[in-house]
Order: structure tokens, then C-alpha cells, then sequence
């Protein structure tokens, strides 16, 4: 075993042994790109509409420190490096893909359709484009083609990014990440990592269910909802039929949209997206 790799092997032996100590991986999460900010030194590539996949150098985790019950084939091929990226089952395709990666019977077939889309390698030294020259060397995988090495370019100007994202968006993706070359790998929320999408969303916890009333009544209305930082709000809009007769769990994690926040730091016009069971706790 050459240096680099015995090197590797130790960060992946001390990440897998945090991750059982903390119970959730040490992710680093994205902010929100604001027209302005410069960008000569971030690279752009695609935002996956999947599940976030932390492989810790020997099994896979969810975000919120969930085992995924990956077929065994899936994983035999992943180096003993920690991963980060998003189990992904292709554009449009995230119910798909957060069914498949909850399953604590892993399904053959559904699994077929997934990708493991790496975009990062948490534990390995140096900045992102030094971690990216590495990723490089480690993926592809011949033998393994669902492990799949996120494709990165450079970001030029805002126009070109919002072409690029206008582009990503018409063939039914979700949107673009900005990963700064220069950054380490920070297990925190930071513009080191930030995502650009048509929309503002943002994830939040339901804390209670509003009775419906007029064409709602006998079913739910609205949910109060509480964010990572303890902001709560009320979501009444975005919901189908078949949503308010079985509306999010108190408890459960769902995703929103929004135009910008009022003076209070709140969201305006919050709308609801999509239940997130891939946040559980």
C-alpha cells in the first residue's frame, strides 16, 4: 500500500468511527447563491434531485445519520475513502430514489436505476481542487458504473450560470451547485458550497397540523412548521388533495419554497414542495 492510500485508509477508519460515535455524517451544506458574488474561483456543476449519500469508507449513510440498505454489489467496488455525494435515480425521479434508499430490504431492481453521484471527498486533505484531482484518479470505476464522479467546470459570469441554469432546468433538472476551488471540506452551512435554483426552498419541521376549513373542512388546512434555527410559520398553500387528506407527520421534515424572507428573517409567500423522510431523524 503506497503512502496516499494508507493515508486514506486511516481518514476513512477515523470518519466511519465519528459517524458511529455522532449518528450523523459531518456534512458540509450549501447556501444560497445571490446574484453578485463573485465567482472566479467556484466550479458549477449539476444539482441532483436525490438523496444525500455519505459514504464513511466501508457503508452508506443518509444525511441525518440513517444505515442505507444498499445491495451489496452496489457498494463492493467504493474505494475505502469517505464519499461525499447523492444517490440519485435521474431527473424528476426523487420519489423514486428516497424509496429506494429507505428500504431496509434492498430492492435488486430499484436499485439498478440508482447512481451514486460523488461530488466530494470529506476527509481528504487539501482544497476542493486538489480533493477534485484526487476524485478524479479514484472514479470511474469500470466495473462499477453507477459510482459516478460528479462532472465539474469552471463558473465564468453570472449570465453564463444563469444559462447554464436555464439549460439544466428545461431538460428537467433541479438546479446548479457552487463548490469554491480554494475551500476545505467544513462540516458547516457556508458559501463554500451553494446552490443555485429558480426558486428559494428550504427545509423545515412540522410541529402541528390547522383544520381545514370551507373546501378543507374535515381535513388539514395548513401546518405550522420550525425551522433548523427556530423560526416557526404557517404553510397553507402548494398542497394537493391527496395531501391535506394525509398531511406531513408531526415530526416529519418537508421541503418549501419561497420569494425572499421579510424584515423578521421569515420566508415570504411560503409554499409547500415535498415531504423529505430523508431528513428524519
Amino acid at each position: 500500500m503506497d503512502r496516499r492510500a494508507f493515508v486514506l485508509a486511516g481518514l476513512a477508519a477515523l470518519a466511519s468511527t465519528a459517524l458511529a460515535r455522532s449518528g450523523a455524517p459531518p456534512l458540509m451544506l450549501a447556501e444560497v447563491y445571490r446574484r453578485g458574488m463573485p465567482l472566479a474561483d467556484y466550479w458549477v456543476s449539476e444539482k441532483y434531485d436525490g438523496v444525500r449519500g455519505y459514504w464513511d469508507g466501508k457503508r452508506l449513510w443518509t444525511r441525518g445519520g440513517e444505515p442505507v440498505a444498499a445491495p451489496a454489489w452496489f457498494t463492493a467496488a467504493l474505494p475505502a475513502v469517505p464519499m461525499d455525494g447523492e444517490l440519485w435515480a435521474g431527473r424528476g425521479r426523487f420519489a423514486h430514489a428516497v424509496s429506494t434508499v429507505r428500504s431496509q430490504t434492498p430492492n435488486d431492481v430499484a436499485w439498478r436505476q440508482m447512481r451514486f453521484m460523488v461530488f466530494d471527498l470529506p476527509a481528504t486533505p487539501g482544497d476542493f481542487t486538489a480533493r477534485l484531482t484526487v476524485l478524479r484518479k479514484l472514479l470511474p470505476i469500470t466495473e462499477a458504473p453507477w459510482i459516478v464522479p460528479v462532472p465539474q467546470l469552471r463558473a465564468t459570469t453570472h449570465e453564463d450560470l444563469q444559462a447554464l441554469l436555464d439549460k439544466t432546468v428545461r431538460m428537467g433538472g433541479e438546479g446548479l451547485m457552487l463548490h469554491r476551488g480554494g475551500s476545505l471540506y467544513r462540516a458547516e452551512r457556508n458559501t463554500d458550497l451553494v446552490k443555485v435554483k429558480p426558486y428559494d426552498d428550504a427545509d423545515a419541521r412540522v410541529v402541528s397540523h390547522v383544520p381545514g376549513r370551507g373546501k378543507h373542512a374535515g381535513r388539514m388546512g395548513a401546518i405550522w412548521v420550525e425551522t433548523p434555527d427556530g423560526k416557526r410559520f404557517k404553510l397553507g398553500g402548494g398542497f394537493s388533495d391527496a395531501e391535506r387528506e394525509t398531511p406531513p407527520a408531526i415530526g416529519s421534515w418537508v421541503s418549501y419554497r419561497y420569494n425572499g424572507t421579510n424584515p423578521s428573517g421569515l420566508p415570504r409567500f411560503a409554499r409547500f414542495l415535498r415531504e423529505r423522510p430523508d431528513l428524519a431523524d
